[in-house]
């Protein structure tokens, strides 16, 4: 069976800062993320399959992705759990939306987060292919299964 890889692009606004980094980075800043989940799998050839002729459909790909991570993330801040807050309960109130990881919030750990939820909501017929995070216009991180196998 002849393999297909399908993308599809999300973008999404958040902030983070980096405990304990030696640059400017650790101050609080925000990024124009773009998103990019490639899935791979064969043609569905069902002639009775509303899916007939797809790999997946893009408004699945859509739900899964927008509604695990991109409205998570959107507008968010996030602040690794070793950041010293004076005051949590005055930091959420401040930043409604703030999210407190167990990993530094690089683009590179987001990957193998958002890899790993993706990974858990995919039909037993498509696998993630690869994932691109770009953080800036010049800057981004990949992430591709065969790597990690």
């Amino acid at each position: 069976m002849d393999k297909i890889r399908v993308t599809k692009e999300f973008d999404f606004e958040m902030a983070h800062a980096l405990w304990n980094y030696d640059g400017l980075c650790s101050n609080i800043h925000g990024h124009s993320y773009k998103l990019s989940v490639c899935l791979i799998g064969t043609i569905e050839n069902d002639i009775k399959s509303p899916k007939n002729g797809m790999v997946v459909d893009f408004g699945d790909i859509k739900k899964w992705v927008k509604t695990s991570l991109v409205d998570e993330f959107d507008h968010a801040l996030l602040v690794n759990e070793k950041a010293d807050f004076q005051s949590i309960e005055i930091s959420k109130q401040m930043f409604q939306r703030l999210k407190i990881t167990s990993f530094q919030p690089t683009c590179e750990n987001l990957l193998l987060y958002i890899a790993a939820k993706i990974k858990d909501q995919l039909p037993e017929h498509l696998k993630l292919f690869s994932l691109k995070l770009q953080e800036t216009a010049t800057s981004f991180a990949e992430w591709y299964a065969s790597d990690n196998e």
